[in-house]
């Protein structure tokens, strides 16, 4: 058991996450999910996550798209939340070209349905140099996939359903070699009972109440997972956690020796 307490102020709240070396995943591609939760876990609000998100949260959330490829949503969350492109500040952007990337990622809508509108800011608006993507599965209606390769570059992943290991094979088979999830949690909870989630970035807001939703929904049938925790910052009660993946012993095993 360790004592942890508020140390020295950090000057660039993203100094911690940059330095992480992510050129190693254990898979195909570095897969890390950002979420925020209340105390309850809770992690929205009447469907929405804007009422348990805190000033440094919504700052982190937004800074946090300076470090991956791609930024990884399912279709509800992108309703929900009324997702536009990808827009970071133009020292973000000036440090993405200086590693050889793009000003600003693009972003992947996970979506079975293919239940999108065209003209929803997330496909409208998109920069040309990071068009929209759409991922689904075989399975997805004819008609509505031929609307949708209209206005988004439309990626098959699965044959029944969108499976997180196509998903990620396909997207690091485009060159995106670091993906960052941001929900939902239903979609969450396949990344990581498919062993696809090699980071959690989890934001505590000192909340309580809001709706029945964790911040992982698990699969029925799926193993439990476990992460060790890697990084621990806090600020206007609001707390960030910063996990990645344990190698070897997984949770059940564990469980087994006591």
């Amino acid at each position: 058991m360790h004592l942890l307490e508020l140390g020295t102020a950090v000057p660039d709240p993203m100094a911690p996450y940059r330095e992480v070396d992510r050129s190693s995943p254990r898979h195909e591609c570095w897969v890390a999910a950002h979420m925020v939760a209340g105390l309850d876990g809770t992690t929205a609000v009447d469907g929405r996550v804007g009422a348990l998100s805190t000033s440094p949260d919504q700052d982190l959330f937004r800074d946090m798209r300076e470090i991956p490829d791609v930024v990884l949503v399912g279709a509800e969350t992108v309703r929900l939340e009324g997702y536009g492109p990808v827009r970071l500040s133009d020292d973000s952007q000036a440090r993405r070209r200086n590693r050889g990337k793009a000003d600003t990622p693009p972003i992947a809508v996970v979506s079975r349905s293919l239940d999108l509108d065209p003209a929803a800011s997330v496909f409208a608006d998109a920069p040309e140099h990071a068009p929209t993507m759409v991922v689904t599965c075989a399975a997805a209606d004819p008609g509505r996939r031929a609307e949708v390769e209209e206005f988004a570059t439309v990626i098959e992943a699965g044959e029944d359903r969108v499976e997180p290991i196509a998903a990620v094979r396909a997207l690091s088979g485009r060159g995106h070699g670091v993906v960052l999830c941001e929900g939902g949690p239903t979609w969450l909870g396949e990344l990581v009972a498919a062993d696809r989630l090699d980071e959690l970035l989890l934001s505590i807001s000192p909340v309580t109440g809001g709706d029945p939703l964790p911040v992982s929904v698990t699969p029925p049938g799926a193993d439990m997972a476990r992460f060790d925790l890697k990084g621990v910052m806090a600020e206007s009660g609001t707390l960030f956690l910063r996990y990645e993946a344990a190698v070897g012993r997984s949770a059940t095993d564990e469980r087994s020796d006591r």
